[in-house]
């Protein structure tokens, strides 16, 4: 006798949900438990959920990271054995810090929910042994406005499961996670302020859902990619504790997940090349990468239903604090050695090594048994062909794998940078970052290099509300006397890597690509002058 796979799903859920409230009371069991998976919980859920856990459990800690633009709380919960409540506790305890959030494009919503299941069994159940090495911080609902903007027919590679989500972008229009480097999102700022500079998290844990490709994986990841960073904590993550994780969540929950990409019809079937994302640090995954800490990006398989998606995400968070938990400690050595590293590279090579700031994406591995949807060729009517998507998952072996980036333009890494007070939206958007930025509190002279831009364009698409420019030219040897009043950054200091990035007029996802400096280099344009950049580099 054959079961239908209506009645299987009727099963699944009704066993799922009895289960969930035999073992938890009714304020903890989460919006698509209640809904047999049709509905994502409201910001106001989220909140009650919050609320309800912290009364029956000594080991959390609720505060709000910041306020949206339509007034929301962005709530996170702190996680440890040690009833930690503040950042200071925390560098008291010894113990690392892991940041794990969701919702930063609130029409991707299984991490939100994945993390409310994840809390109740670490402070509730029988996962409290994750907090003997560490502490964790929960942010399930990053976009709080745009979450509860919900509508149908928003993601439709989401095969309408759950029903309805919310917006991409936030309340002001813009796309968190391309914002990380300009930083004009006040959710951005809360989250620096308030989260990354005071807690300092050894690994960073962004949880997303695929936009569609048919790949044939439950979720797929990427590490950080560091681009200028150090090596260190990017090989780690990349080249063991994901493929660790990997191997455990197939061994234990039978889901099959592996590397982060998409893979284009145009360039014919079966898959030949299998590409990443890009590098750019405007992706707070990546900036990691620049900050000498870990970071991993997660996306569950958009085509699943959103009771597959949770549990994928769940199983994957799991298995990365029960690694964390393993290996706390090497965790926090290796990024150590890379924050070491940053700083001796900007003392020690000054004025001789040079490090990347622009890149293309170039082969790194070959994947085999590479899973994906079969697609055929078929020939249309009016006598074109196109590919049609079967059902069928198949495996495809070999398939290169583009997730290495080259540099293609570099620079020389200097003592410092002089920045003209005139200029000081770049002094404040570094202090944003967390950077050391001092003010000279005499004039005084120094030796360096000018960049003298040749040519300078703006994009003509406009992207996030900017027409990003690209300046070319050339570095030319001066000595230059600077005022009382002028900000002086040093390069030793552990962000380093980020300063390069941030001020270098080459770099592809630094402040001029940003049009931070657009009025000024206009002005000169207009005058015919020569145009000079106007952030000076002191090499001693």
């Amino acid at each position: 006798m054959r079961i239908s796979k209506a009645l299987l799903l009727i099963s699944f859920f009704s066993c799922y949900n009895a289960l969930s409230q035999q073992m938890w009371s009714e304020e903890l069991i989460i919006t698509p438990e209640t809904s047999n998976f049709v509905k994502t919980s409201s910001h106001d859920d989220v909140m009650k959920f919050f609320s309800a856990i912290q009364n029956k459990s000594k080991n959390v800690h609720v505060f709000s990271m910041g306020k949206s633009l339509e007034g929301k709380d962005i709530p996170v919960a702190v996680l440890s054995n040690k009833n930690i409540q503040t950042a200071d506790q925390a560098k008291a305890s010894g113990k690392p810090v892991v940041y794990i959030q969701g919702n930063i494009h609130a029409g991707e919503v299984d991490g939100k929910e994945a993390i409310m299941m994840l809390m109740r069994e670490i402070l509730l159940g029988d996962k409290g042994y994750l907090l003997d090495n560490q502490i964790i911080l929960f942010a399930p609902i990053y976009n709080t406005d745009s979450n509860d903007r919900m509508e149908k027919g928003r993601r439709p590679s989401q095969e309408d499961s759950p029903q309805e989500v919310g917006l991409r972008e936030n309340s002001q229009g813009l796309d968190l996670n391309r914002d990380g480097m300009k930083m004009e999102a006040l959710e951005t700022n809360a989250l620096f302020k308030n989260v990354i500079l005071p807690w300092d998290p050894q690994l960073f844990v962004d949880l997303h859902t695929t936009n569609g490709t048919w790949h044939g994986y439950s979720l797929t990841w990427a590490p950080s990619y560091h681009s200028a960073g150090q090596r260190g904590p990017y090989d780690f993550v990349n080249n063991k504790m994901l493929p660790e994780i990997t191997a455990n969540v197939k061994e234990k929950y039978d889901l099959s997940i592996g590397p982060f990409g998409d893979f284009y019809l145009r360039e014919g079937w079966p898959p030949k090349n299998f590409y990443t994302y890009n590098h750019h640090p405007r992706y707070l995954v990546n900036q990691f990468g620049l900050r000498n800490r870990m970071a991993i990006l997660s996306e569950s398989f958009a085509h699943e239903r959103f009771y597959q998606r949770i549990q994928s995400t769940y199983s994957f968070v799991l298995e990365i604090l029960l690694y964390t938990h393993q290996h706390s400690r090497e965790i926090v050595d290796i990024n150590k050695k890379a924050e070491d590293e940053a700083l001796r590279l900007a003392l020690d090579g000054a004025g001789k090594n040079t490090k990347g700031l622009r890149f293309k994406m170039m082969p790194q591995d070959t994947l085999h048994e590479f899973r994906a949807y079969d697609y055929v060729n078929r020939t249309k009517s009016d006598g074109t062909s196109d590919w049609l998507r079967t059902g069928k998952i198949s495996t495809f072996d070999p398939v290169i794998y583009y997730a290495n980036f080259v540099s293609t333009i570099e620079s020389t890494i200097p003592n410092g940078y002089i920045i003209p007070a005139a200029f000081s939206s770049l002094a404040q958007n570094l202090i944003l970052h967390g950077v050391n930025v001092k003010v000279l509190a005499k004039a005084q002279t120094f030796d360096g290099q000018v960049f003298q831009i040749e040519k300078i364009e703006n994009a003509r698409q406009s992207f996030q509300g900017h027409a990003m420019a690209q300046a070319e030219g050339k570095f030319i040897s001066v000595k230059r006397k600077y005022k009382t009043g002028d900000y002086i950054i040093d390069m030793n200091q552990p962000l380093a890597n980020l300063i390069f990035y941030l001020l270098e007029p080459q770099s592809d996802d630094g402040l001029l690509a940003w049009n931070f400096l657009d009025e000024y280099l206009q002005k000169q344009l207009s005058n015919n002058q020569t145009i000079e950049y106007p952030v000076f580099k002191y090499i001693k």
